[in-house]
């Protein structure tokens, strides 16, 4: 089932640096405010392909996974957020470093709570 979940989350994560590169490098919008935007759209792809693919035995309704799944989503974008911020910020790395060390946290954050609460 993890594999699944990162093979979903390598997709969803797709789209999101794909958005947070071309903010940032072609909108000029601030890396923290940039991962957060990607973040949220990686959400809606990761909820789908997590429902359909990682997790298809769950019997919730929609009803009550998707508001589950778009709560750790948020706080999943805030976490991201804060990383990329005191990385690219506080601590002086490149944005894109940072983004990784963010990715790799929220990873197993929400599948744990996605496994044991969303989907469960």
């Amino acid at each position: 089932m993890f594999r699944r979940y990162v093979l979903v989350g390598g997709v969803a994560t797709g789209f999101h640096y794909l958005i947070l590169l071309g903010l940032v490098e072609l909108g000029h919008v601030a890396p923290a405010i940039a991962a957060g935007t990607g973040a949220a759209i990686g959400a809606l792809v990761a909820y789908a392909g997590n429902r359909r693919f990682t997790f298809s035995e769950c019997t919730q309704s929609h009803r009550i996974a998707l508001p589950r799944f778009l709560l750790l989503a948020a706080l999943g974008a805030v976490m991201n957020s804060a990383i990329v911020w005191t990385g690219s910020e506080l601590v002086g790395w490149h944005y894109l470093a940072s983004q990784i060390v963010a990715t790799l946290f929220t990873l197993f954050v929400t599948y744990t709570f996605n496994r044991l609460w969303t989907f469960g």
